[in-house]
């Protein structure tokens, strides 16, 4: 006979490896400083992909769903934020640190799946979190894409991260294509602090980390308040005398997060709030003695030199909401507000228009060394209303959840400083205008546009038997600029028996453009024979897209499929897998350059517009997506201790099916998506990836060991074919930390990252996306590096 609380019990085990096993695992308990796992430790939760509030846990759900506790990670891992830990630990997670890619070495995007940052929705508490203000364009993965900031989240904020691998857009809305991850904030009480050191191998990247959270008794509730401030220092692999700065950028995070939970009348007043101020800097390319006057001036750098662009970025976020029953119903009502302010300041630099006038006029040449080159902002507020029901007497059980969703977004670009990108010395002369390394934002740039959408939705999740179970899902969204989607979800899970439970799901989906694709705007000039033209990163439905004939972008749609299952041969044994198909029509991407020397037929376009050269977005792409998501778990007690032993992997292959060029571009598919641009969609990401760890505890002593596989990629050149591509052979790296538990309230550990101290595949710098001998691959060009961490619970 099917039993739910054991298959709650065994399943939840194989959801995600040792994470999973941390909820079980007296192991992972008495290293975490808590008390020894309880059967009744084990609370029915609301897991994201259900709308369930009775006892139901994530596999209870018709789709697969990793539940990663965060508590010891937090407390002992190597990482120090939340991006870098969830990519060593989730296979299907992806996030890469970037070098030479402008502002998106300031914000690790990530995403799900291999596929775009913004085709994976973050919540936070179940509500939905905003996006950077950051549309990625230079030398970035996730080119064209907008998508969330996880290192805004502080880590020992966080109880656990739920991560749904299925596409949900008929659950949550826009953006879910690749699926979901859920970020719960802790709401405990308690105080407790961490203190962690770390830096590289070579010497560099240095890392600090103080970290506090206390939970405190209100009103009957609980408000939980952690402070932390994180300083990454900058690290450099470029060849020694070399001008350039390859690495870790430079960052300092201070970040505070408030989270509560306080009855109310007949119900609940729930809150979250917060904040994070980050002082990022990421070095330009180089500068040489032998580009004056154009790009550098005698008496400011006469060896040569590299710009440093910084950015002041400002994170936001706040819900208010209230949570109550209504006769039979469980009502939730909430208010959500996102911010994402980055402020370009730009160093070690000069405008050489200015410095060459400068000299021309009899001085000394020389022009400011810093500027403020403006930037952008994003704003979203969110509205929800949601209820649902669980009827115990229809079929096996029924749970019936509908609500509605109003969203307001704004976006908008602020100028930079008249020296940032304006041209003094005049055409002939041959001073480049603008600050080096990246010019400021013009007035002709500068935009504030807004948008608002309505959206509604019906979810019914049946237990037709103690067996079987069904899942349906239906939702209607309109956005005020550009229309409206229907989106449909079926999902079925059936227990074979007590150890087998097989699973499946089939949904559409679709991805509103954000307004930082439809209205990005840049606008820096160029000499060409000796006269100026203006290159410009064209607004959808400015004056040059629309000369050109570029259509108005709409949203990309998706259809997906899961199949799978999971598989729990003993009470300490469990094993999932997943089969998965994502075909996307109509991605938007940001196109390649349209120039004289690639299209002439649009020049004169331009030339009646005062533009030499253009790039847009547009809806242009269909890609196909197919892989399998594997893990496999087990606890045992070995030589008197307790052993975790866990496998993760992700194969993932992501294919560009077709190329759809806008009626004004045909017959120049391959500028508009050139051979290196497909790769980073196809292989952006590795296609591979696997995680194997071992935790054992013996007495005091802990010991983690996890060895992490990434795979095969292939990226373009910049000189495209027939020159061969770059070709990142697959690499091993391993983790390694020991730590000792002093008491339940005391631990230290110390330890090393990729201890091995494995490099990526060496390639040719002439053709590399960063002009290095290593591109920014998911992998890291790093190396080995070590810490030290010390927990104490107050």
């Amino acid at each position: 006979m099917f039993n739910p609380t054991t298959l709650r019990r065994s399943v939840l085990l194989a959801l995600y490896g040792s994470a999973a096993l941390a909820v079980y695992s007296p192991a992972s308990f008495a290293q975490s400083g808590q008390p020894a796992a309880k059967e009744e430790v084990l609370p029915s939760v609301s897991i994201v992909g259900s709308r369930r509030v009775s006892a139901t846990s994530a596999t209870d759900t018709a789709v697969p769903v990793d539940l990663i506790p965060m508590t010891r990670l937090a407390e002992q891992g190597g990482q120090f934020d939340l991006a870098q830990t969830l990519t060593y630990i989730s296979p299907s997670f992806n996030s890469t640190r970037q070098s030479g890619a402008d502002g998106a070495d300031l914000v690790d995007s990530a995403a799900l799946r291999g596929l775009g940052s913004d085709q994976t929705l973050v919540l936070m508490n179940g509500k939905r979190r905003h996006s950077t203000s950051l549309v990625n364009i230079f030398g970035a993965r996730n080119r064209g894409n907008t998508g969330t900031d996880m290192n805004a989240i502080p880590l020992l904020a966080v109880k656990n991260i739920q991560v749904l691998r299925d596409g949900a857009a008929a659950q949550y809305g826009s953006d879910a294509i690749a699926g979901v991850i859920n970020v719960e904030l802790k709401r405990s009480l308690g105080c407790e602090s961490v203190l962690g050191a770390g830096q590289y191998s070579a010497g560099d990247g240095e890392n600090y980390l103080a970290s506090a959270y206390c939970g405190v008794a209100v009103a009957g509730g609980v408000v939980g308040i952690t402070g932390e401030y994180l300083d990454r220092g900058r690290s450099n692999r470029a060849e020694a005398g070399s001008l350039r700065t390859i690495g870790d950028s430079k960052v300092q995070n201070q970040t505070l997060y408030l989270n509560g939970e306080i009855p109310m009348v007949d119900g609940k007043l729930y809150f979250t709030a917060g904040t994070q101020k980050r002082d990022a800097s990421s070095a330009a390319f180089g500068r040489g003695p032998d580009q004056i006057p154009t790009r550098n001036a005698q008496a400011m750098y006469p060896n040569g030199f590299a710009p440093y662009i910084n950015a002041d970025i400002d994170d936001h976020y706040g819900t208010v909401g209230y949570r109550a029953k209504l006769g039979e119903w469980n009502a939730d009502f909430s208010q959500t507000y996102g911010y994402n302010k980055m402020h370009y300041n730009i160093s070690n630099t000069l405008n050489a228009s200015i410095a060459n006038a400068d000299l021309l006029k009899g001085g000394k040449g020389v022009s400011a060394s810093q500027f403020d080159a403006g930037g952008f902002a994003a704003m979203q507020l969110t509205t929800n209303a949601d209820a649902s029901r669980y009827f115990p007497n229809i079929m096996s059980g029924l749970n019936l959840a509908f609500g509605a969703e109003f969203r307001k977004e704004n976006y908008e670009i602020f100028a930079g400083e008249a020296g940032s990108y304006n041209d003094v010395d005049g055409p002939g002369f041959g001073g480049d205008p603008g600050s080096q390394g990246f010019p400021g934002f013009r007035p002709a740039d500068a935009t504030d546009r807004s948008r608002h959408s309505v959206a509604a939705y019906v979810d019914v999740e049946t237990d037709v038997t103690e067996r079987l179970k069904l899942l349906s899902a239906l939702r209607y969204e309109k956005f005020s600029d550009f229309g409206n989607s229907v989106t449909g979800k079926l999902a079925a899970a059936y227990k074979i028996s007590d150890a087998f439970l097989l699973r499946g799901s089939a949904s559409t989906g679709f991805r509103a453009p954000s307004l930082q694709q439809a209205f990005f705007s840049s606008t820096f000039t160029e000499f060409v024979n000796g006269n100026p033209v203006d290159s410009v990163f064209a607004p959808n439905g400015g004056n040059v897209a629309n000369a050109i004939g570029i259509p108005k972008l709409k949203e990309e749609e998706s259809v997906s499929f899961t199949l799978g299952g999971t598989w729990t041969p003993t009470p300490t044994t469990s094993v999932t897998a997943d089969l998965y198909r994502i075909a996307i029509d109509d991605r938007i991407v940001f196109s390649g350059r349209f120039d004289a020397n690639n299209y002439a037929p649009i020049v004169p376009l331009l030339s009646t517009l005062g533009v030499g050269a253009a790039q847009f977005f547009v809806n242009s792409i269909d890609t196909k997506t197919q892989g399998l998501d594997l893990t496999v778990s087990n606890r045992s007690e070995v030589a008197g201790g307790k052993l975790n032993t866990f496998l993760a992997m992700n194969i993932s292959k992501t294919e560009v099916t077709g190329v759809n060029a806008p009626a004004a571009f045909k017959g120049y598919e391959d500028v508009l998506l050139s051979e290196r641009e497909r790769l980073f969609l196809e292989q952006g990401g590795p296609r591979r990836k696997a995680t194997l760890g071992f935790e054992y505890l013996l007495g005091k002593i802990g010991t983690d060991f996890k060895v992490i596989h990434f795979g095969k990629q292939t990226l373009g050149t910049w000189s495209g074919p027939p020159t061969p591509n770059q070709v990142y052979k697959a690499k091993t790296s391993a983790d390694l930390s020991f730590t000792y538990n002093f008491s339940e309230k005391t631990k230290l550990t110390l330890g090393g990252a990729n201890i091995f101290n494995v490099k990526p595949t060496e390639q040719d710098p002439d053709q590399t996306d960063n002009g290095f001998k290593y591109e920014s691959v998911q992998f890291g060009m790093n190396g080995a590096s070590y810490f030290a961490r010390l927990w104490h619970k107050f």
